[in-house]
Formats: C-alpha cells, structure tokens, sequence
C-alpha cells in the first residue's frame, strides 16, 4: 500500500512538472494589423477575425480596418468580412511580444465590361432602320435641313422653352398691353363720353350745325 501512495506521489509531482513546463512554453503577444482590399489601399471595415485556435474566439475590426488582440505564435486567423473572400494567417514565431501585419482581402465584387443599349428592339428593327439610313447628304445640306423654318417649328413644339425666352416673352407681352392701354387712353371714343354728347347738344341749340353756316 505504501508503495502504491509513493507511486501516485512521484506520477503526480511528474505530470505537475510536466504542466508547469508546458505553461512556460506558451508565449503569449499582441497581434495587430490593418485590413485593407486587395488591389487598392481602402480599408475593409468591421471585418470579423476568429481565432481558429482558441476556440473560435471572435474579434472585429475597426471602421479603418485596425484589429489588435493577445494570441499565441502558431495561432491560425481567420478574416472575413461581407463581399470579400476569406483569409487565414498563422501568426508566426518571433523573438518579441508584438506582431504588426497588414492583412489583404480580395474583393467578390466583379465589374462587368461595359453595355451600350440600342434603340431597336431586334435585329430586324435595326436592318429596317440601317436600309432607311440617307447618308448622301454632307454636312452642309443636313445643316440646311436641321435649320429649315420645318424643323425648327416642329423643334418648337417638342422643346421646352428657356428661362431667357420666357422673359423675353413676357416683357414683350408687357410692353404690348402697356401700349394697348396708352392707345386707348388717347384714342377714347367719344360717343361713351357724357361731355361729349352735351357739347354736341349745346352746338344744336345754338345752330352750330344749321344748313346755312354749312355752306361754303
């Protein structure tokens, strides 16, 4: 029995040893860095980094991109983020406590080439459209149609008017009616006039208009 309680004691101060030894050995430093889109210098903001090696540990990033965390040297991160594709990196075993990197994430975002939409709805529009074309004119005989009292009326029609134009407009209207107005103040007609017709009365009275003094 005593043998047996001797050897527990010696295993267990072993595996104490052994424990303590291993503790020494983990070496902890603070991993920092900045996470930015491949191809370009935009940082990829509030990614979300895990620590694959203690136990999914999760982190974010900054709006600029910036991370800073304890971990070991062997640990494996995980980077990831929406619209770029996943990175890991393993920190790498180094003399110090603080480790600086600088992390790129490709973007999943593709640009297309691009598309310049057409008018006609299939390729038989088009051909109608390409038979239709009149290219014997030159330069100046289109400019001579594009400039015809024709065309420049049914531009007209289509075309809003200019801020200039409305006023010139409108202080031609103006200029109109304040002309109509001065017209007809001086040109008034006298049979709406009462003095009128009185003068006329009065010159009746007196023989003004009698066919004596009417002739010559």
């Amino acid at each position: 029995m005593k043998k047996i309680l001797n050897t527990c004691l010696i295993a267990f101060l072993f595996l104490s040893m052994v424990n303590c030894a291993f503790a020494q050995e983990k070496k902890l430093l603070q991993f920092s860095g900045i996470i930015s889109a491949t191809g370009s210098e935009l940082p990829v903001p509030y990614a979300t980094i895990t620590n694959k090696n203690q136990d999914d540990r999760t982190f974010a990033a900054s709006y600029e991109g910036y991370f800073s965390f304890v971990a070991q040297p062997g640990d494996t991160i995980r980077f990831s983020s929406v619209g770029y594709e996943p990175v890991e990196f393993v920190i790498p075993d180094i003399k110090g406590d603080k480790y600086s990197t600088s992390i790129k994430m490709p973007s999943l975002v593709k640009e297309l080439p691009a598309v310049t939409p057409y008018p006609w709805a299939s390729i038989e529009e088009f051909n109608l459209a390409f038979m239709a074309l009149s290219l014997s004119d030159d330069d100046i005989a289109t400019a001579r149609k594009n400039l015809s009292p024709e065309a420049l009326a049914s531009l007209s029609r289509v075309l809003p008017r200019s801020a200039e134009e409305i006023h010139n407009f409108n202080i031609s209207q103006r200029h109109i009616q304040q002309s109509n107005k001065a017209i007809n103040q001086n040109f008034a007609n006298p049979l709406f006039s009462p003095f009128a017709w009185g003068s006329l009365i009065n010159s009746i009275r007196k023989g003004d208009f009698s066919r004596n003094k009417l002739k010559y």
